[in-house]
């Protein structure tokens, strides 16, 4: 029993493994965040180029509602609420340029993804 009392209990962590610990979770940030980064990157391009869609797709639907021809520019008083539901924003803040009928609509980030060119990247 004598024995027993007199061996000291270790209680807590030591500073080098507490300092594994952070290392360690530093290098699982390092590699997360960049990647979660990107992918809200993405998901704001393919978000905006979603949006280019459906006001070009308003445009033709206007166009052929209204008889118009191809040098025809509707504004957003035309388009909404009857041809697309409400004004689309873009999640990067910035603006959407309707333009006319042989145009594709265009955002004022980016390199301007076009509604008809889904592949083109939308760097923001």
């Amino acid at each position: 029993m004598r024995i027993l009392r007199n061996r000291k209990t270790r209680q807590g962590f030591t500073l080098v493994e507490i300092m594994i610990v952070v290392l360690i979770i530093g290098v699982l940030l390092a590699i997360a965040v960049p990647n979660f980064i990107g992918a809200r990157e993405r998901s704001r391009a393919n978000a905006c180029r979603s949006n280019l869609r459906q006001i070009q797709a308003a445009k033709e639907q206007w166009a052929m509602a209204t008889n118009q021809g191809p040098t025809a520019t509707p504004n957003w008083g035309n388009l909404v609420p009857a041809f697309i539901q409400r004004q689309p924003s873009c999640p990067s803040g910035g603006t959407y340029t309707i333009g006319n009928l042989q145009t594709n609509p265009t955002c004022s980030i980016g390199n301007n993804g076009t509604a008809n060119d889904p592949s083109d990247d939308h760097v923001l």
